[in-house]
């Protein structure tokens, strides 16, 4: 049997995962993630697929977040009809992005017909609630620590990996006439020490690693996070401004709830206003109610009658589009917390619009943020940004709360990466920038002595031939 890999997505970037195994006569493509950030990558969503989408047997997600599922209602609007494997809190909260999702490409597409900002005379969304739903139907979630077998000779296994609820690494184990492999994803590698989240757990021994690199270039410690928190809201209220915070709905928007709940119950922050302006945000938070054996919150911190974290009487959730507008008649001494994370998209670019030009106001970036996004320009210092087609002034301060990333740094990755006790005998770096992706290549190399390769987009490899 031979085994090869093909790169289609977060090679040499750190969006669009997805990487297609071919496994004697199996195809199966591991992540199926949306292009984000500079427009060159966002075009290739409207490229023809690399390979015939009807050849692909099966689809096996690590997590949910759209660079790793969004492109799936695509992927089935071209062809695909096979099963679609993740873990059952993933399968869940898949079921609320790739809707949301839907609904903002059409929404998009259709304000773009409206206002005529379009290069295209009938711009569309690059797929529909119908594909989405289509799509999860073929969704066949599994339990972590359960082996699952895609084929006769192929097994897949889910265990935990932080980063966000019912994130996983994924291993295959493949048996040939001769030997038996094995290749691991790491997915994305969550922090050490979260509040909520549990460690990521440890590195099984591999013949073959799949790794990401977001932060392989650097170290971003998760260290006085509430002091900064507490000192950038003080500033923003006692200027009488509102703190806008672009924020991920899975997982970044609860663990900021988590922080300001204990400032306010510590009489650190004024107890003002909390906007949460995201309707998938909003669903998320249901979720860790459900899947509490997953997360560190216990009972007491979820439905405490005094301080529950989720549902402390300074929260506002607003699910309406009614509600999201009715918050731009607040002028001073509230806090917005609203999706997107990297301000790509959703309800975080009306409140931009209205906030970013006001002096007293902050913008306050809260993780990563990818090359081209509006989150990056903005976090480098441009002074305008164009929203809904229009140059807006960024006259409010900009800050970024250090350390909040639900991304392991450098750090952590070389923690993970040590809890093997051997090492693989190739490991390809993957999902990160150029720069990243090659400083962590060269300190694997040089910390743990294995064989490191960064791909590129649509390079292709054979890992294994007769086995």
């Amino acid at each position: 049997m031979n085994i090869r890999a093909k790169f289609l997505g977060a090679a040499g970037t750190v969006t669009g995962s997805k990487y297609l195994l071919e496994i004697g006569g199996f195809n199966l493509l591991v992540d199926c993630g949306l292009f984000q950030g500079i427009k060159q990558n966002r075009l290739r969503n409207w490229d023809d697929f690399p390979v015939a989408p009807g050849s692909i047997n099966a689809v096996a997600i690590t997590h949910a977040h759209l660079d790793h599922t969004g492109y799936l209602p695509r992927l089935v609007k071209e062809g695909f009809e096979g099963p679609v494997y993740c873990t059952t809190a993933t399968a869940d909260l898949m079921k609320i992005i790739l809707l949301d999702a839907a609904k903002l490409q059409e929404e998009e597409a259709a304000f773009a017909r409206k206002k005529g900002y379009s290069r295209h005379e009938n711009p569309e969304p690059l797929f529909t609630t119908e594909h989405a739903q289509r799509a999860l139907k073929l969704v066949r979630p599994i339990d972590f620590k359960h082996w699952l077998s895609l084929a006769p000779n192929i097994s897949l296994y889910y265990q935990g990996s932080g980063h966000i609820l019912g994130a996983a690494s994924m291993v295959l184990k493949i048996k040939g006439e001769n030997q038996t492999k094995k290749i691991t994803f790491s997915g994305d590698i969550g922090r050490y020490e979260d509040p909520i989240l549990y460690d990521p757990e440890p590195l099984e021994n591999t013949d073959i690693l799949f790794m990401e690199s977001t932060y392989g270039d650097r170290k971003n410690p998760a260290t006085d996070i509430e002091q900064q928190l507490e000192t950038i809201v003080n500033t923003t209220i006692d200027a009488n401004g509102v703190l806008l915070i672009p924020a991920f709905a899975v997982g970044r928007t609860q663990l900021i709830m988590y922080y300001l709940h204990n400032l306010i119950k510590n009489k650190r922050i004024p107890e003002v206003n909390i906007f949460i302006d995201s309707p998938m945000a909003i669903s998320v938070t249901d979720l860790y109610r459900r899947y509490h054996e997953m997360h560190k919150l216990k009972d007491d911190d979820l439905s405490n009658a005094d301080h529950p974290v989720f549902d402390f009487k300074n929260i506002k959730y607003c699910r309406t589009q009614e509600e999201s507008y009715n918050i731009n008649l607040v002028n001073n001494r509230a806090i917005i917390i609203s999706a997107s994370g990297m301000s790509t998209g959703g309800r975080i670019l009306h409140h931009m619009y209205h906030r970013l030009p006001v002096k007293n106001n902050t913008y306050m970036l809260v993780g990563y943020q990818a090359v081209g996004t509006r989150g990056k320009r903005i976090q480098d210092g441009e002074p305008t940004i164009k929203i809904f087609g229009m140059e807006v002034n960024i006259n409010c301060n900009i800050q970024t709360l250090e350390g909040l990333s639900a991304h392991g740094d450098q750090t952590e990755l070389m923690k993970w990466l040590s809890s093997a006790t051997e090492g693989p005998k190739q490991t390809f770096i993957v999902h990160g920038e150029e720069r990243s992706a090659q400083a962590l290549a060269s300190k694997i190399k040089k910390d743990l002595g294995w064989n490191c390769y960064v791909p590129s987009y649509l390079e292709s490899f054979s890992l294994f031939e007769g086995i």
